[in-house]
């Protein structure tokens, strides 16, 4: 033992390349837990989400859907400020367009960012996200002429134009994930086509971020309920849109600099964002299904 030791300390260099060997092992331990962090935030994230825009699908179908079979259209009005209109039939035809083009977007959003129905169902995957492209066009175009045209929709100016600002941003995004894809360059399509379903969820947000509001200030603030007006609703209006971009583009820096700390502050920023859309899709959904 005490040659072993005379021979270490005879050779530093044996030493001190122990020491790199032990410092690297280290390193690459924390960038495994940094990455793997990360990866278990962004799937929770994205459970949730897809969980909370499937109960959006069943309102959808089961609250509009079935009042249509059965003719009830006066029922539509319990959610919607301008619903069907006698007389007003292209109205009431692009309304119903675009109750019908949510429900298939909404459900065929999370399915386009499955990894594994790519991977093993391409054609699928390539069909399904032709259908969400037209859709999210159409729902888009549909929404425009409600809002402006039929002058739908509640709230002022500023929520008209940032109603206006997504459904932009949706066209933007749908034309760009469709070039890269033709392109073949899919690293870049995937980027645009994760945009697409953030600005698509930008309605789904609103309604999350609102009853996030409500419940954890125990009531309306920062705007009037009746006339559904004000400062906080206005900064909704663009934040639906504005915000998850901003958190996406936060997520691929972190994953660019290969920084642990930078990482792990994403994790925890994201569990953070999906326990406040949790306590959101809890309050919105006790509305939708308790009317």
């Amino acid at each position: 033992m005490l040659a072993v030791r005379n021979f270490g300390a005879a050779n530093p260099q044996l030493v001190y390349a122990d020491k790199s060997i032990t410092a690297a092992a280290r390193g690459r331990n924390a960038i495994s837990i940094g990455n793997s962090a990360l990866k278990a935030a962004v799937r929770l994230w994205f459970l949730v989400a897809a969980i909370g825009q499937s109960l959006l699908v069943l309102h959808i179908v089961s609250f509009y859907g079935r009042s249509a079979m059965t003719a009830d259209w006066a029922h539509w009005n319990t959610f919607l400020s301008r619903g069907i209109v006698p007389g007003d039939q292209i109205g009431n035809f692009a309304l119903a367009m675009h109750l019908s083009v949510a429900a298939v977007i909404t459900t065929g959003g999370p399915l386009q960012l499955i990894p594994q129905i790519r991977t093993r169902w391409p054609i699928f995957h390539r069909w399904t996200g032709r259908v969400y492209l037209l859709t999210a066009v159409l729902g888009s175009l549909s929404a425009l002429y409600l809002l402006w045209i039929r002058k739908a929709g509640t709230g002022g100016v500023v929520q008209r134009f940032g109603i206006t600002f997504d459904a932009c941003l949706i066209i933007i995004c749908a034309a760009m994930a469709l070039r890269y894809a033709l392109a073949h360059k899919f690293d870049v399509h995937r980027r645009w086509a994760i945009r697409l379903f953030l600005v698509v969820s930008g309605s789904w947000f609103f309604r999350v971020g609102l009853f996030f509001w409500l419940t954890v200030n125990h009531g309306p603030v920062g705007f009037d309920p009746k006339t559904f007006q004000g400062p906080f609703l206005d900064f909704l209006s663009f934040a639906e849109s504005l915000v998850p971009l901003g958190v996406f583009e936060l997520y691929l820096r972190a994953q660019r600099t290969g920084l642990v700390a930078a990482r792990l502050a994403m994790a925890v920023g994201l569990l953070v964002l999906t326990g406040a859309m949790s306590i959101g899709i809890v309050g919105v959904t006790k509305l939708f299904f308790t009317i």
